[in-house]
C-alpha cells in the first residue's frame, strides 16, 4: 500500500463528508453495497493484496476545479509528471489557458484537466481490446496498457483528450485517479500539489472549502452531456463576453448574452457559453503535404474494402441484371481470378489497417469488445465478408478440391457463400461508417459518412470491374461500360447530396463543425475545390458516354479520363476527412499541447529536444 508520510499535511488527505444518495444525472454515488462480499476485494496495486481502509472506497470520487483561484503555475503538471513518470511528450494532466479583452482589461481563464472517471465512459465502450474497466472503487476509469494495442479510438472518442496515445510505446495509457493514494485516504497527486487551492478532490457532489459552485460547464470545456464526467467547476470572477485560444485550434468561445442554465459553469447574469469557429476568414491555400496524417492506413483501408464490396456486388449480382459478360461461364478463367484479385487486395487492405496500430502483432484484440465497440464489430463484420468472399472464391475457382462431395452440395455452398457475401459486404460498410459517428467529433458526426461510403462503394467498385472485364468483352465492351457507368453516377450523386447536407449542417451548428468547414474552405481551400472539381469531371464524362452516336474511341477516352479524376478525387476527399475534423479537445498553452508549435518544432528541430516535449517519432 501507498506509505503515508509522519508529517503529511492535513489538506492533503480527503475530507470524510456526507455525499447525496445520487448525483446530478441520477446516478447513485455509493455504488456498490458495503456487506456486498465483492466490496472487500483488492485493487492489487503493485502487487499488494491488501485492500484499503478508506470507508468511502465505494462512493463515485471526482476532481473540483476553482477557476478563479488558478495561477497557472504547472505544479499540479509537475506531480503529476513525477507521480506516474510519464514521458516528456506526455502528460495525464495538462494546464491550458483562454484570453480575452483587451489592454488594460485583459483577462486569462486558466484550466487544468485530466481524466474525469465518467459516469458514461465512452473510452470504455470504444476501445476494442476492452483494457478499460470502471471500478466500483472510487469510481475510477482504469486503463491497462498491456492490453491497449495503440488504435487510438479512445483518443477519438474522449471529449478531453484524456487517453495520451504514446507512439513510441505502441500504447494508450492516462490518469488512474491515483487509486493508491486514495487507498490510503490521500487525494491525487495532482489535487495535493495544487498551490492556490484551484484543484481539489472528493466524493462527487460534495462542496469543498471555501467553495460555493458546483458545475460542471465552464469556457473552454467540451459539452458535459456526452459523457456525464465527473468534475465540477467553479468560476465567479467576471470574463470579456469573448475568450480565445493560445493554441493553434481555430475556436473562440462567446457568451450569447441568454440566461444561463443550470451549470452554465458562469457567473448568474452573465449568460451562457459557446464554442464558435474564428471571427473572419483566410485565403484558400493547397496544403497539400497537409493532407498526410496518422490515419493514412485507413485512408487506404477504407477505400479499398469499400472497392473490393462494391466490385463483388457487381459481379455477383450483373447477371442478374443483364449483364451476361459477368457470367462465370462467360469467362471461366478470369472469373475466379479477378475473385481472388479481390481477395489479394482485400488482403492488403487489412494488413495495411494494421500499420495504424501501436502494436500490429495484436490485431487479434479487435474482437474483444463487440457487445460495445463499433471497431470491434467493425472488424468482425469485414473478416465475415472476407471469409464469404474466400469462399465463393475457393468454390467458384477450384471446385476440384471438392470432387469427394456431391456436386449439388457444392453448388448450395457456393451459392449460399455468394448471397452472404453479397449481404456482409454493405454491412460491414454500415459498421465500418458507425465507428465515425463520433459526439466528440461533430465534422464526423453525420450521416453523410455513411453516403460517401456508400458512395465509394459505388463508384470505385463498378471500376474495378470495367478495368478487367471490358477489355475481355469483345464487340461488346461499349454496352458493358456504359451499363457500369450507372452505378458509378449513382453514387457520385449519392456522394453530392451527402456533402450538400452535410454543409448546411455544419453552417447551421457552432463550434468545432463551423470551425472544421472554415479549414476546409482556407486551409485547404483550392485542394477542396480540385476534390469536388474532379468528381464533377467524373459525372460530366460518365454522363456523356451514354450520348447516342458517340464514336467507341471517343467512349473509351472519356471513360479513361473519369477513371482518373474519381480516382484522384476520392483519394483527395478521404484524406481530407480525417485531416478536416477538430476535435471537442480543452484547450492548450501558447507552447504546450498546441498543434501549431508541435508542427513548427518538429520542422525546425526544436523536437530533438526532450524538453520542448514534442514528439518526433509520428506513428
Amino acid at each position: 500500500m501507498y506509505k503515508v508520510r509522519d508529517n503529511e499535511p492535513d489538506y492533503a488527505f480527503i475530507p470524510q463528508v456526507e455525499p447525496p444518495r445520487t448525483n446530478r444525472y441520477g446516478k447513485p454515488i455509493q455504488l456498490v453495497d458495503e456487506d456486498d462480499p465483492l466490496a472487500r476485494q483488492s485493487l492489487n496495486i503493485n502487487g499488494d493484496g491488501s485492500v484499503g481502509d478508506n470507508p468511502n472506497r465505494h462512493k463515485q470520487h471526482g476532481f473540483y476545479f476553482n477557476a478563479d483561484n488558478c495561477i497557472a503555475c504547472h505544479a499540479c503538471e509537475a506531480a503529476c509528471a513525477e507521480k506516474n513518470d510519464t514521458p516528456a511528450h506526455l502528460a495525464f494532466r495538462s494546464v491550458g489557458y483562454l484570453e480575452g479583452g483587451s489592454y488594460p482589461a485583459v483577462a486569462r481563464l486558466n484550466i487544468s484537466m485530466a481524466c474525469n472517471h465518467c459516469d458514461n465512459p465512452v473510452c470504455l465502450k470504444g476501445c476494442p481490446t476492452r483494457a478499460y474497466t470502471k471500478f466500483a472503487e472510487y469510481g475510477a476509469v482504469l486503463q491497462d496498457p498491456d492490453i491497449c494495442f495503440g488504435c487510438g479510438y479512445c483518443t477519438w472518442v474522449c471529449p478531453y483528450n484524456a487517453p495520451q496515445l504514446d507512439p513510441v510505446a505502441g500504447h494508450v495509457s492516462k490518469c488512474n485517479m491515483c487509486v493508491d493514494r486514495l487507498e490510503a485516504g490521500l487525494k491525487p497527486a495532482c489535487a495535493a500539489a495544487c498551490l492556490g487551492g484551484a484543484l481539489d478532490f472528493g466524493i462527487i457532489e460534495t462542496t469543498p472549502e471555501n467553495r460555493d459552485q458546483l458545475d460542471t460547464r465552464i469556457p473552454g470545456f467540451p459539452d458535459p452531456s456526452i459523457t456525464h464526467p465527473n468534475i465540477r467547476f467553479q468560476q465567479t470572477r467576471s470574463l470579456p463576453r469573448e475568450l480565445k485560444r493560445t493554441d493553434s485550434t481555430p475556436l473562440r468561445y462567446v457568451r450569447d448574452g441568454r440566461n444561463p442554465t443550470p451549470d452554465a459553469g458562469v457567473k448568474s447574469g452573465q449568460g451562457a457559453w459557446r464554442s464558435a469557429p474564428l471571427a473572419g476568414g483566410g485565403p484558400k491555400q493547397w496544403n497539400l503535404r497537409k493532407l498526410r496524417s496518422r490515419e493514412d492506413p485507413l485512408v487506404l483501408f477504407t477505400l479499398i474494402t469499400q472497392a473490393v464490396a462494391g466490385a463483388f456486388l457487381v459481379l455477383f449480382l450483373g447477371p442478374w441484371f443483364g449483364l451476361d459478360g459477368l457470367r462465370p461461364e462467360t469467362h471461366p478463367t478470369a472469373y475466379p481470378v479477378f475473385l481472388f484479385g479481390l481477395i489479394a487486395v482485400q488482403t492488403f487492405a487489412l494488413v495495411i489497417s494494421t500499420l495504424h496500430l501501436g502494436r500490429p502483432h495484436r490485431f487479434y484484440r479487435a474482437f474483444n469488445n463487440l457487445k460495445y465497440s463499433p471497431v470491434s464489430r467493425e472488424v468482425a463484420a469485414v473478416a465475415v465478408f472476407y471469409n464469404l468472399l474466400g469462399a465463393y472464391a475457393v468454390l467458384t475457382g477450384l471446385p476440384q478440391l471438392f470432387g469427394w462431395l456431391p456436386a449439388g452440395l457444392v453448388a448450395f455452398v457456393r451459392d449460399a457463400s455468394g448471397w452472404l457475401a453479397a449481404v456482409a459486404g454493405p454491412a460491414s460498410i454500415w459498421f465500418m461508417h458507425r465507428i465515425y459517428r463520433i459526439p466528440a467529433r461533430p465534422y464526423w458526426n453525420h450521416w453523410q459518412v455513411l453516403t460517401s461510403f456508400y458512395g465509394s462503394l459505388l463508384t470505385l467498385g463498378p471500376l474495378l470491374v470495367a478495368a478487367v472485364f471490358a477489355p475481355l468483352a469483345d464487340e461488346a465492351w461499349p454496352g458493358l461500360l456504359r451499363a457500369l457507368s450507372l452505378p458509378m453516377l449513382a453514387g457520385l450523386a449519392l456522394e453530392a447530396f451527402g456533402l450538400w447536407r452535410h454543409d448546411r449542417h455544419l453552417r447551421a451548428h457552432s463550434g468545432e463543425s463551423q470551425a472544421a468547414r472554415r479549414e476546409r474552405l482556407t486551409t485547404f481551400g483550392h485542394t477542396w475545390w480540385l476534390r469536388l472539381a474532379l468528381a464533377g469531371t467524373a459525372a460530366a464524362l460518365l454522363a456523356a458516354a451514354h450520348l447516342p452516336g458517340l464514336p467507341d474511341t471517343l467512349l473509351l477516352a472519356l471513360w479513361g479520363v473519369a477513371a482518373l479524376a474519381l480516382t484522384g478525387g476520392e483519394l483527395i476527399g478521404r484524406a481530407l476527412f480525417y485531416v478536416l475534423v477538430i476535435p471537442t479537445t480543452l484547450p492548450g498553452a501558447f507552447f504546450w499541447k498546441n498543434p501549431g508549435f508541435q508542427e513548427h518544432a518538429r520542422e525546425t528541430g526544436l523536437a530533438a529536444l526532450p524538453q520542448v516535449g514534442v514528439q518526433v517519432v509520428e506513428h
